[in-house]
C-alpha cells in the first residue's frame, strides 16, 4: 500500500474534523484508486507476449460491415449476430481488433458461433485467446494444419472434409488412430461418420459398442440405428417384437422386464430420468432404436390401450434418429414437433409448416414449429406467416412480437416486398439486406 493511499484511508476513517486534509479528499481518493488499478505491477509474473508482428493474412471486413457488427453487439437486433458471423466467415475475412474482446466473450458463452470466430479472429484474435483462459477455446478452432500436426480443431476439420470426399478413407484413418485418441475426441470424431454413413462402416461401429466411455458407445449406437441392416438393428427388431403385438385394431404392449448388459451395450440407458419409470424408459428406447421398416404408419391410427405415450414418443425418436421422411410427415400430423420438421427436405418443411400456420393460433407451439424450418423460408411459408400477422394484428397486436421478429429474421431479404405494410418485419428485412450488401 502506497504512502499516499495510506494517508487517504487514515483521514477517511477518522474524518476530516479530527484530522484536517488539505484538498478534495474524495476526488484525490478517486484519482489514487484509478492510478492503483491501472499501474499495478504483476507480482513476479512476466509481461504478456507482444501482439504478433506479422501482418494479418486475411482482408478485414469493410468499415460499413464492421460498424454494423458493432451496432449488433451494442444491442440492435442482437439475434442477427450468428447470421452476420456466418456470412462474414464464408468470405474468409476477419473482424477489426477493437471488436474481438466482446466477440470472444460471446463465444465463451455460445459454442455455436465458435467455428465462425475461428475464421474471423485472425492472428490478433489468437494472440488475445492466449492471454485469457476464458477465450482459450479459440485455440482449438481450425488453422489449416494437417491431421498429423494440427490441433483438435484442425484434425476435426480434416476428417470432416475427407469424409465428404472419401468416406472409406476417413473411416480407415479414424480406425488407425482410435486407440490413441482421448474419449472426448473419440465421440466428436465418431459423429463425423454420420456423413456418408453406409454398411461399410458397420463392423467398425459394432466394435465401438464395447468402448469404455458411455458417450462414445451412445454415438456408435445412434449411427447403427440409422443402418437397418446392422446387427444392432437386428437385435432391436427381436426386442421390439417381444414388446409390441397387433391384435385386431389394437396394439398390445409389454415393456421389457429388465435392462440387461446386451441392451446397455446397444445404447439402452438403464437409469431413467427423474419422474419416469424404468420399464417405460426401456420401452421407449427399444422402440426408438428398432428400424421403422418393421412397422407401417397405419399403426399410428390404432389404439394403444396401455403405454401409448411411450410407444409414440419412441416412434418420434426413431424418426429423428433414422431421418425417415415418410414417418416424419405422418407423425407431424399427430404431433407437430420442430424435430420432425427438421427431418424433411426444405420444400416439405415449408409446406407442412405453412399448413400448420394457417390452421393454428399464434402461440408458443407455433414459434417452436417455425424454429424447426430451414432458413431462409420459402415464399409459401413466408406468405402464410405474413398473412397470419396481418390477420392477428387487427385483434391481438400484443401477441405478435416474437412472430414478427422471426419473420424478419428468417424470410429472405429479397422477399421484403411481401412484408409491405408490416413496419417491424419490413424494417428488419431491410436491415439484413444492407448487412448482406456490406459483407459481399
Amino acid at each position: 500500500m502506497s504512502e499516499a493511499w495510506e494517508e487517504l484511508v487514515s483521514v477517511a476513517l477518522v474524518g476530516t474534523d479530527r484530522r484536517p486534509y488539505h484538498g478534495d479528499l474524495l476526488a484525490d481518493a478517486a484519482v489514487e484508486l484509478v492510478r492503483r488499478r491501472a499501474g499495478r505491477v504483476p507480482d513476479g509474473e512476466p509481461p504478456p507476449a507482444a501482439a504478433p508482428a506479422r501482418e494479418e493474412e486475411q482482408e478485414a471486413v469493410s468499415p460499413a460491415a464492421a460498424a454494423r457488427l458493432g451496432a449488433i453487439l451494442g444491442g440492435r437486433h442482437p439475434r442477427l449476430l450468428p447470421e452476420w458471423l456466418a456470412v462474414a466467415a464464408s468470405t474468409g475475412r476477419r473482424v477489426p481488433p477493437r471488436l474481438l474482446p466482446e466477440l470472444l466473450d460471446k463465444g465463451a458463452r455460445d459454442r455455436s458461433i465458435r467455428p465462425f470466430l475461428g475464421v474471423l479472429a485472425g492472428r490478433r484474435g489468437r494472440w488475445l485467446a492466449g492471454l485469457n483462459p476464458a477465450w482459450s477455446y479459440l485455440m482449438a478452432e481450425p488453422t489449416g494444419e494437417s491431421w498429423e500436426l494440427g490441433g483438435h480443431g484442425d484434425r476435426l476439420a480434416y476428417l470432416g472434409e475427407l469424409r465428404g470426399s472419401d468416406p472409406g478413407a476417413a473411416r480407415r484413418l479414424l480406425e488407425e488412430a482410435w486407440e490413441k485418441e482421448t474419449p472426448d475426441d473419440r465421440a466428436e470424431f465418431l459423429a463425423l461418420l454420420g456423413e456418408g454413413l453406409s454398411m461399410a462402416d458397420e463392423p467398425f461401429l459394432e466394435s465401438v459398442l464395447d468402448d469404455r466411455r458411455r458417450e462414445v458407445r451412445q454415438q456408435a449406437a445412434d449411427l447403427l440405428t440409422r443402418l437397418p441392416g446392422s446387427r444392432l438393428a437386428g437385435r432391436m427388431v427381436e426386442r421390439a417384437a417381444r414388446c409390441l403385438a397387433v391384435r385386431d385394431d389394437r396394439i398390445m404392449v409389454e415393456p421389457p422386464a429388465e435392462c440387461d448388459r446386451g441392451m446397455e451395450r446397444d445404447g439402452i440407458r438403464a437409469r431413467p430420468p427423474r419422474g419416469t419409470g424404468e420399464r417405460a424408459w426401456w420401452l421407449q428406447q427399444v422402440v426408438s432404436r428398432a428400424p421403422l421398416r418393421i412397422w407401417d404408419t397405419a399403426l399410428l391410427r390404432m389404439r394403444i390401450p396401455e403405454w401409448d405415450r411411450e410407444v409414440r414418443s419412441g416412434w418420434v425418436r426413431a424418426t429423428v434418429l433414422q431421418r425417415d421422411p415418410v414417418w416424419a410427415k405422418a407423425l407431424f400430423a399427430w404431433d407437430p414437433l420442430a424435430d420432425l420438421l427438421a427431418v424433411l427436405p426444405p420444400e416439405d418443411q415449408d409446406e407442412l409448416a405453412a399448413d400448420f400456420v394457417h390452421r393454428h393460433g399464434v402461440d408458443g407451439q407455433m414459434i417452436m414449429v417455425l424454429g424447426g424450418a430451414s432458413t431462409p423460408w420459402g415464399r409459401g411459408l413466408a406468405h402464410a406467416v405474413l398473412t397470419k400477422i396481418r390477420k392477428v394484428a387487427a385483434t391481438q397486436p400484443w401477441n405478435l412480437d416474437e412472430l414478427a421478429r422471426m419473420a424478419g429474421e428468417r424470410i429472405a431479404p429479397a422477399d421484403r416486398f411481401m412484408a409491405d405494410g408490416l413496419t417491424e418485419v419490413s424494417s428488419l428485412l431491410g436491415f439484413r439486406a444492407e448487412m448482406m450488401k456490406e459483407l459481399r
